[in-house]
């Protein structure tokens, strides 16, 4: 009996979700997890064809899935997005907040559009589609679960040789603390506010850099000896968006393989 209540604490039927950038890599396993709790689905991305895969995908595994091409750095995108989540899903319970950019240059030559670029969907989209949320369907229910994905890079400078990200770190550190902070001010709602800070996982994005420092050298660094697989954020989000983390608030948790830690 016990057993299927610490169970439960995972079961997400009757539960909705947004994810953006849920068409591939690690939206699309976040999506994966939370629809294999029982979880109603809402994925948004900016390619149509790769959100069409995505949700056949999901439908094979018996997971109730819709899409939504829409472009997170956009304003008017942002809103539509979320007309149509509440239309189609009545409600929203978790939002995944996903969807990112990033800009490879040196700091002294990074480009201003670049940076705009970065910080337009790390940032500013990820605070509107939050704001609207939260206003309009989290706020008013006493009810939700909202999940940044922010990154090990938001945690620390980049040394010498590695990677010049400069604007991606920087958004990724403010997403930390907005995370923080919103979580502060939502609470009293009923509403928790965490975040997932991955390491390095084999994605579309992150292929370059795994490249230009070579997996063994990413593995030597790595406690785990390991990179991030196609199942290591599902416990994760599992855990932020279900009752099994109901008291968990303004945390960043780094899934990493130990990176982070030495």
């Amino acid at each position: 009996m016990e057993t299927n209540k610490t169970a439960a604490l995972f079961d997400l039927h009757g539960k909705t979700a947004l994810i953006t950038g849920g068409s591939r890599g690690l939206g699309l396993q976040m999506a994966e997890a939370l629809g294999a709790a029982g979880a109603r689905l809402l994925l948004s991305a900016r390619k149509a064809d790769e959100l069409l895969a995505a949700q056949a995908q999901l439908r094979g595994l018996g997971i109730d899935t819709d899409i939504l091409a829409a472009d997170g750095a956009k304003e008017a995108d942002i809103g539509g997005l979320v007309d149509i989540a509440l239309a189609k899903l009545g409600h929203v319970d978790i939002l995944i907040n996903n969807a990112g950019a990033t800009w490879g240059a040196p700091a002294e030559d990074y480009p201003i559009d670049a940076w705009d670029k970065v910080f337009n969907l790390n940032i500013r989209g990820l605070f509107l589609l939050t704001q609207q949320i939260g206003k309009r369907s989290m706020i008013p229910r006493n009810y939700g679960r909202v999940i940044n994905i922010a990154s090990i890079a938001g945690l620390r400078g980049n040394p010498p040789g590695a990677m010049k990200t400069i604007a991606y770190n920087t958004t990724k550190g403010a997403v930390v603390n907005f995370t923080r902070t919103l979580a502060g001010e939502w609470g009293p709602y009923g509403i928790t506010v965490n975040a997932l800070a991955p390491g390095f996982f084999p994605s579309k994005m992150s292929r370059g850099l795994i490249e230009k420092m070579g997996t063994e050298q990413l593995i030597a660094g790595t406690p785990l000896r390991r990179l991030g697989d196609e199942q290591d954020l599902k416990g994760p989000v599992l855990l932020f968006a279900s009752d099994a983390g109901k008291h968990i608030t303004g945390q960043i948790l780094a899934v990493d393989g130990g990176v982070s830690a030495v």
